[in-house]
């Protein structure tokens, strides 16, 4: 089985899964979502498309800020939960892959993508950066939001290895990599970088180049 097929079932059996206990598996995140809101902060009223959305949370967060947003994710089991919590009026959620955004070019003010790259292969992770820069108005912000690790080399060796015994197969190949140069071989010009979680994790600000 190629690593694309082999990606798309395992995200199906995980995600349909952890659906319904989501939203506490990931309560030490919480806090970050408003910080990607604040660090971001575009204008009101900008369209902001956010990429593996799951239960919504970072999609309401920018709702709340008065923005208009739509969220995508793979798993309808996810989708589900985000629509039953959904109680905004500016935020809708589709199923779409990140890889092929249902989207045409230039459409949103600032495209997302929130702990959703580390739990994808190479090959996919670009695809999707790609679609997600083609879909975002020249000079718009990208937002990538996802693991780091500290500085300090025992930080560095106790978050790698913590992360790593509950996260998917694709996290050691990601956390090692050079992120940002990916990012701007995809088109994405990184202007700002905040670290959260105690370094454990990162927002980068960029813009579509």
């Amino acid at each position: 089985m190629d690593e694309e097929k082999e990606y798309y079932l395992l995200i199906k059996k995980v995600f349909d899964l952890l659906a319904p206990f989501y939203d506490f598996v990931t309560l030490p995140f919480s806090r970050v979502r408003d910080k990607v809101v604040n660090f971001t902060a575009e204008r009101n009223g900008s369209k902001i498309l956010d990429v593996a959305t799951g239960t919504g949370k970072q999609a309401f967060a920018f709702a709340k800020k008065g923005y208009e947003v739509i969220g995508i994710d793979l798993s309808e089991a996810m989708l589900k939960v985000a629509d039953k919590k959904n109680k905004y009026g500016n935020v809708k959620f589709e199923v779409a892959d990140a890889t092929d955004l249902p989207f045409e070019d230039n459409r949103f003010d600032v495209s997302c993508v929130s702990f959703g790259l580390h739990d994808m292969p190479l090959i996919i992770r670009e695809k999707a950066l790609r679609e997600m820069v083609r879909v975002t108005k020249p000079k718009g912000m990208i937002v990538i939001v996802d693991y780091g690790l500290p500085e300090n080399t025992f930080g560095k060796f106790l978050i790698y290895h913590f992360v790593n015994l509950y996260e998917g197969k694709y996290y050691s190949a990601f956390i090692k990599s050079d992120l940002e140069a990916f990012l701007e071989k995809t088109g994405i010009e990184i202007k700002e970088e905040l670290p959260v979680l105690l370094g454990a994790g990162k927002i980068l600000k960029g813009i579509k180049r």
